[in-house]
């Protein structure tokens, strides 16, 4: 995310007022073609990807469960995200950089993204919490309708976390940054990177660690397998989610120490400012996963595709396309399915779901 771009990646040098500038014309020109070329990349398969979740939970004739509601505002999180890439390979690769209401809007719209992305991660996990562990006491509004009220909480959750991290964005002399008051320069930096550490990623960190352990531990203590293939696929999507992002954070910790002159050596300074574009790299890339974990993992989602390919080739062939989907057309002689229609709100599985 853009803690430290755009303000850090466009400087060639780190000043320091007790040495020499530390040159950083190379790494910065290495940034400007890998992440301009990363971003266009990402995007690509980013929208792709998240736009097929998006319209296989809104093709289906079947009623979505609480999992759908929040898996496909997952789906629109990675979207918001992944929006604000071509703003941004724009700004990495043009002198002219942002016009000031797209510097906040891009700036704006990325973190919001974001912060909604780990949320909504963190609701499924507790979700599903509530849904396994808690089997034994149904939770009565574990419903459709109690999950749009619930994700509406989060995206204005999600707004308003972010509002520290864009609120002084504007366009200064081409570069897109924190124009920050006297009073909060040397304080407001490192209060961003400790807001984005901890409640993007500690806190929500502790909150699914404890979730997946009581999952894992009521999955071992009742053998049931059809509970431990419905979780399977939402605790890769979390195992996933962290590793691709914990070393960013790492590099952001790093970064605000450097604030308190942790690192005065200039080469530990680059290889930060090194170390910062490859895990951004990375991190960046997590929104493109989402889908090819449904995609690999997910046996509905895997029949959606099948069925959009076979809807574009009748529609190309001029023939008649085929009906909407539903992913229980091809279960229904299986009662005991993970799919099967005796499916209620009050399930300890996650078998309602369009997806898994």
């Amino acid at each position: 995310m853009p803690t430290s771009l755009p303000e850090l990646d466009l400087y060639s040098f780190d000043y320091d007022e007790s040495a020499e500038a530390c040159e950083m014309g190379d790494i910065v020109a290495f940034g400007t073609l890998f992440l301009s070329i990363f971003y266009s990349l990402v995007f690509a398969f980013g929208l792709v990807g998240n736009l097929l979740v998006v319209l296989a939970l809104s093709n289906s004739r079947k009623p979505k469960s609480i999992t759908d509601i929040y898996l496909l505002n997952l789906a629109l999180s990675d979207l918001l995200f992944v929006a604000t890439l071509p703003f941004w390979t724009h700004y990495v690769v043009s002198e002219q950089g942002l016009h000031n209401a797209m510097c906040k809007l891009t700036t704006a719209f990325f973190f919001i993204g974001f912060f909604g992305g780990i949320f909504f991660i963190t609701v499924i996990s507790i979700d599903r919490y509530t849904a396994i562990v808690l089997a034994a006491h149904p939770v009565t509004n574990r419903t459709a309708q109690h999950g749009v009220t619930v994700s509406l909480g989060v995206w204005a959750a999600a707004m308003l976390v972010a509002t520290p991290q864009f609120m002084f964005t504007k366009r200064k002399e081409n570069e897109c940054l924190g124009d920050y008051p006297e009073a909060l320069r040397e304080i407001w930096p490192v209060l961003r990177n400790a807001e984005a550490n901890v409640l993007g990623f500690l806190l929500p960190l502790l909150v699914m660690s404890f979730c997946y352990f009581r999952i894992i531990q009521t999955l071992f203590s009742c053998k049931n397998q059809k509970r431990a293939k419905a979780v399977r696929l939402i605790l890769l999507v979390v195992t996933v989610f962290f590793l691709f992002w914990t070393p960013y954070h790492v590099v952001i910790f790093l970064e605000t120490l450097k604030f308190y002159d942790f690192f005065p050596s200039c080469d530990t300074k680059r290889g930060l400012r090194l170390a910062l574009s490859v895990t951004e790299t990375v991190a960046f890339s997590h929104c493109c996963l989402n889908p090819l974990i449904y995609a690999f993992a997910g046996e509905k989602f895997r029949r959606y595709l099948v069925h959009l390919l076979r809807k574009s080739l009748a529609v190309l062939c001029g023939r008649p396309a085929p009906a909407t989907f539903s992913p229980s057309e091809a279960q229904r002689s299986q009662r005991g399915s993970v799919a099967s229609s005796n499916f209620t709100h009050h399930t300890s599985d996650g078998e309602g779901s369009l997806l898994l």
